[in-house]
């Protein structure tokens, strides 16, 4: 199927009538693309699974036009998640919350915890309003891309990675970048889950105490959330964080790298750099190095980081470095994703 274009009137109706049907269909947010399905539909929502790979038991975030009607799926509302959908929604937060039985059993992986999330894209709530009026209560959402690859940011990255049967309504390129921001609101001290441009110290002043922070998959109290996994967000190429004070001694190091086909066909070789820092002026480029350059605020890495190691994927390099982001807390969605992309 087409693109699904936000300037075609028809293409909205369209994209609402496709997951009324119990179809899939890939939608913008204001974070990354979704592959969505009707959420209270179990079958419409295990094609999610099947077309990313991804196990069953992994649940997905589940999108709402606003908080009332993220109570259909809740057992009930914890004060926490009041507080922050009155402050944070719409938004690139996710609410994990008490799941309401037999609703969405599929979307939360069979787990009695659900991620809830309102976003803060124009089309996103358009979608999701004209949805309901044809009787879908919220919208399973992951990201639109095969389990553990990198996120997709635009149309294109969608049809990348699903090829063109997959409808997708292109809403144009994501204004955050990254994945949401994931807050437990099921125990008496929330906690966070997963960092993303939502900065903890705006939430805990929401909140009016610190949070706290679970170590998902080792402490088996904890919702299972997405994105949690240790390897995540991963290109082909292999990805390594560099010290600012390493990589020009490991540039200058760099011996020729010649060209190997990986399983695609595509001939990959050299190093895709992504830094802060300068390249050294006396470096060859005959050593087959693709040099980003990284801005210096953590908003604008987010926006840009999945769909540069994307492109420096498409040019064919073996190894991406990124220069290690520095170590404050307005930088920790950023330096999340960028070690899990490194974990192999």
């Amino acid at each position: 199927m087409p693109l699904l274009c936000k300037d075609d009137p028809q293409a909205l109706e369209q994209a609402a009538r496709l997951l009324a049907d119990g179809a899939l269909l890939a939608f913008p947010t204001e974070t990354v693309y979704g592959l969505g399905a009707r959420a209270d539909d179990d079958a419409a929502v295990a094609q999610i699974f099947a077309a990313k790979g991804r196990p069953a038991d992994h649940p997905l975030i589940v999108h709402v036009t606003d908080a009332a009607a993220a109570q259909p799926f809740a057992a009930h509302w914890p004060p926490a998640a009041q507080v922050l959908a009155q402050r944070f929604w719409p938004g690139p937060m996710t609410l994990i919350v008490p799941r309401r039985p037999g609703v969405a059993t599929a979307a939360a992986g069979g787990h009695p915890t659900v991620g809830l999330r309102c976003p803060d894209h124009p089309l996103a709530q358009a979608l999701l309003a004209r949805a309901q009026t044809l009787g879908v209560l919220g919208v399973a959402g992951p990201s639109a891309n095969r389990f553990g690859r990198v996120s997709p940011t635009t149309a294109a990255h969608v049809v990348d990675e699903f090829g063109p049967e997959l409808a997708v309504l292109d809403g144009g390129a994501c204004r955050e970048g990254i994945e949401s921001t994931i807050v437990d609101c099921t125990r008496p001290e929330p906690a966070l889950l997963r960092p993303g441009t939502t900065q903890r110290a705006d939430i805990e002043a929401v909140l009016r105490q610190a949070l706290g922070l679970q170590l998902v998959g080792r402490d088996e109290a904890s919702p299972r959330v997405s994105g949690s996994l240790a390897s995540h967000y991963a290109p082909e190429a292999w990805v390594s964080l560099v010290p600012a004070e390493d990589l020009r001694q490991r540039l200058f190091e760099l011996p020729p790298s010649p060209l190997e086909a990986d399983a695609s066909g595509l001939q990959r070789g050299g190093v895709g750099v992504y830094s802060r820092t300068a390249l050294p002026r006396g470096l060859s480029l005959g050593r087959g190095v693709v040099h980003r350059t990284m801005p210096a605020e953590p908003a604008q890495v987010a926006h840009e980081l999945f769909a540069v190691l994307r492109a420096l994927d498409a040019q064919g390099v073996s190894q991406i470095w990124v220069e290690a982001p520095p170590g404050d807390p307005e930088w920790d969605g950023v330096r999340d994703r960028l070690m899990r992309a490194a974990t192999r």
